[in-house]
């Protein structure tokens, strides 16, 4: 299928409580759906995914960080997310709590929003995220995977490229 490829980050920032920090989106893509902030690398200029997150974290969250402060947790790819585009995405975690401004928690693409990390489920999140992008990312947080999620399918067919150190074995099918 011929369709766009974008490349973006999504940032994983949790407080002292424990709590994840999700953006309530107002504008499309997943509008009305929760997700981690995030946004597109700036291709043109060159930009690198560490770049892209320490960027959307300033101007999402209002925090300065540096690329040390990032975990790389994954890469997820996904073909024909909604039948529009093809996405590469780089998955990051801030590696110490923080805490937001209040006036911070509004801006032009949503609201943000703490929650618990149990109460994701019952949130409208979109279905890939869903079904694979937070399992894995709780399986492997502080660790690395990396998944394809075939989205021309219903359901959406998936799965692991790279998993956790020492699972390349199971792998053979």
């Amino acid at each position: 299928m011929l369709l766009p490829y974008k490349i973006a980050v999504l940032c994983y920032l949790f407080d002292e409580q424990g709590r994840v920090l999700l953006l309530h989106r107002v504008k499309p893509p997943n509008q009305h759906l929760y997700s981690p902030i995030g946004g597109k690398l700036e291709q043109a200029i060159g930009e690198s995914p560490t770049a892209c997150a320490v960027r959307e974290i300033h101007e999402e969250a209002g925090l300065d960080v540096r690329p040390a402060d990032l975990h790389l947790t994954g890469i997820v790819s996904e073909t024909a997310y909604l039948g529009q585009t093809h996405w590469l995405m780089f998955l990051y975690e801030l590696k110490t709590p923080v805490k937001i401004a209040p006036d911070a928690m509004h801006f032009d693409e949503g609201r943000l929003e703490w929650h618990e990390p149990d109460a994701i489920h019952g949130l409208p999140i979109p279905q890939t995220d869903r079904g694979v992008i937070w399992p894995q990312f709780w399986q492997h947080r502080g660790g690395f995977f990396a998944v394809h999620i075939d989205c021309s399918t219903t359901p959406p067919r998936w799965r692991m490229e790279q998993p956790a150190a020492g699972d390349w074995h199971t792998l053979d099918a």
